[in-house]
């Protein structure tokens, strides 16, 4: 696929041009206008930036420091610091930026906003070379946030099949079920994360010391489910 206005080469999954900015499928626009939908994007991006600082856990993860607090400045915006320099980020380090920033946002309480950024933290993925389980797994949520189960489901099933008892193909695959409205398949998903969780955890995988919390919450809810209702066969 070709981009519409500048002829570059983009990805199947593109909603904008890496190049140009231009939307993709969408109608034609000449002049600067052909560039806008990649100006506000640059723009967002620089503004999640001077907003959401990370930090990096061993492995190479990274997790979300809170917001600074309303009518405050971040860190480096009051000249505590420098702030970072965006080109020298890797495409890993970008689609995690947008995937903290949607889910702030969205823990927040600001759907707009979240929406806002979504489209971009799958651009960014999309742009990727490589996805390893991790990155799937964000696509996954980002595709739940965005009402996607049958996209999210499908980041579950690639998951599953390079490494068929990783916590994160149950979770995503229980949270997907669930949203599509089949109770038997997410009780099942729930029974599996519970059955697989202890060799799991034991590993100590990167992504599992990141997502620790929210490995924590699925755990007690996974324990509900299963315990609420009899269990399908393991």
């Amino acid at each position: 696929m070709n981009c519409h206005s500048c002829g570059a080469q983009l990805a199947a999954t593109a909603r904008f041009c890496h190049k140009c900015g231009a939307r993709v499928g969408g109608a034609q626009a000449a002049g600067w206008r052909a560039g806008l939908p990649w100006g506000v994007a640059g723009a967002a991006l620089g503004a999640l930036v001077a907003v959401v600082l990370i930090r990096v856990v061993p492995g190479g993860g990274a997790a979300p420091l809170p917001e600074p607090a309303m009518g405050t400045s971040a860190p480096f915006a009051s000249g505590g610091g420098t702030p970072p320099d965006i080109s020298r980020m890797t495409p890993e380090e970008r689609a995690t930026r947008l995937y903290n920033r949607v889910m702030s946002l969205h823990s927040a309480g600001k759907p707009d906003s979240a929406e806002f950024f979504l489209p971009m933290a799958l651009q960014a993925y999309a742009m990727l070379p490589n996805l390893d389980v991790d990155a799937r797994y964000h696509v996954g949520v980002l595709e739940l946030t965005g009402g996607d189960a049958a996209a999210a489901l499908a980041q579950a099933d690639s998951i599953r099949q390079v490494a068929a008892s990783h916590l994160f193909g149950f979770m995503l695959r229980a949270r997907a079920l669930e949203a599509q409205k089949d109770p038997r398949g997410a009780l099942q998903a729930y029974h599996d994360f519970l059955k697989y969780e202890a060799a799991e955890r034991a590993r100590r995988l990167p992504e599992y010391a990141e997502h620790a919390q929210n490995l924590d919450a699925f755990h007690r809810q996974a324990l509900d489910a299963t315990s609420a209702r009899p269990g399908t066969s393991n």
